[in-house]
């Protein structure tokens, strides 16, 4: 006889489920007799004292114990995982970690709520042996006595009749309390909504700096490939331009026009490549630093540039990368567009923060909104710092950034 797949799915569930409310009887009840011990102890000696410390120690010391077998009971029968917090060691002090960890929470489910939530599972099972003996009924009569046998057989049907209903009944009874509790255990012996969101936010945080590592590390590698690579052939090619000019005097004027027009256009192609290493990465900033590869910056500019660098110490390669590029793009800005005839760049470092500054005396009025610098503010913003353009009409404009240097 096949039995139909819809029953048969039924009688698993129905199996898993009174095995996991099963399993959990005798957790539930484990600190029963903590509190029965201490509330004697109070009855016959009268010692609040003793009672509360003893059995305090013994609640928080059983705690971890009970909340590991809820997982382990959770995770083998029904296949589920009751999450962790991550920080489940005291790293900032006791009150943080006792407010951040709330283990009351987990107190509170084994202490309190563990003597209701095993009463539910015994009246659970309680109705399944009721439901299986009703229906056994005929099977078991058979072994009572002659008299008690007669007795029993006129009431036959009606048990066989109410085990049958509450066999019936017993898929959504066990399923609603396997249900009841999975929920309780998920908000009381896993972490919060509020330490999910937390923990998420610390995973999303180490992601994006993940991401801005590698892709910092990306723009390093471009640059050094287009530096040792496309500039060297294009350089190799200006010279080789330049030396058929030198030793073959006796080309025709065309061939000699033709040849001078592509050394010019090699050397400009050499020219704007070199722009476009140093706005990649430039390599000096990754060898000697900020300071050195702001002072070749202030030097390429074509205006005056006052800079000020106070760096006790270098600081991390991204933060580095980031300062570099919005003191880069706001003496560009103050070059094209703002005829400015000075600069000034203050870079200087305070705690942890590294502070930037950029002042010029143009015409002001920048667009904050604009492409060039809502970019940089979302570079800043990716590390955490904070981006300010004050550029009334007229001038003067400044461009501030502070980046955090410890993340």
């Amino acid at each position: 006889m096949r039995i139909p797949a819809g029953l048969g799915r039924t009688v698993l569930r129905v199996r898993r489920d009174i095995g996991f409310l099963a399993a959990g009887v005798l957790p539930h009840l484990a600190l029963v007799p903590v509190w029965s011990w201490a509330a004697t102890t109070v009855d016959r000696t009268g010692n609040w004292l003793l009672a509360v410390s003893v059995s305090a120690v013994l609640v928080l010391s059983a705690t971890p114990v009970l909340t590991a077998v809820q997982r382990v009971r959770y995770r083998v029968l029904i296949g589920m995982d009751v999450p962790r917090l991550a920080s489940a060691v005291p790293e900032r002090g006791t009150v943080r970690w006792l407010a951040a960890t709330r283990p009351w929470r987990k107190i509170g489910y084994h202490l309190l709520l563990g003597p209701p939530l095993a009463l539910l599972e015994l009246l659970v099972l309680a109705v399944a042996a009721a439901g299986l003996a009703g229906v056994t009924g005929y099977a078991w009569s058979w072994a009572l006595p002659t008299g008690i046998r007669q007795e029993c057989l006129t009431q036959l049907p009606v048990y066989t009749a109410a085990g049958l209903l509450l066999l019936l009944a017993l898929p959504w009874t066990a399923r609603a309390a396997a249900q009841a509790e999975t929920r309780l255990a998920l908000g009381l012996l896993g972490p919060s909504r509020a330490q999910r969101l937390q923990e998420r936010v610390d995973q999303l945080a180490v992601s994006r700096t993940g991401l801005i590592e590698a892709v910092d590390a990306e723009r390093r590698r471009i640059e050094r490939d287009l530096h040792d690579g496309t500039q060297q052939r294009l350089v190799s090619l200006a010279v080789n331009l330049g030396l058929a000019m030198a030793t073959r005097p006796d080309l025709p004027d065309d061939a000699r026009e033709v040849i001078a027009k592509a050394h010019l256009e090699a050397k400009e192609a050499i020219a704007e490549l070199d722009d476009l290493v140093r706005g990649l990465h430039p390599a000096v900033l990754e060898d000697r630093g900020l300071d050195a590869a702001l002072s070749g910056l202030a030097a390429r500019t074509p205006l005056p540039v006052r800079l000020r660098v106070d760096l006790a110490e270098r600081a991390a390669p991204d933060v580095e990368s980031v300062a570099y590029f919005v003191i880069s793009e706001a003496l560009t800005n103050a070059t094209k567009h703002a005829d400015a005839l000075r600069a000034e760049v203050i870079v200087r470092r305070v705690g942890d923060v590294l502070r930037v500054r950029v002042t010029d005396d143009g015409l002001g009025g920048a667009d904050a909104g604009g492409t060039g610098l809502t970019g940089l503010a979302k570079r800043v913003g990716s590390l955490d710092g904070t981006f300010h353009v004050s550029s009334p009409a007229g001038g003067p404009t400044t461009i501030t950034a502070e980046l955090p240097c410890v993340r």
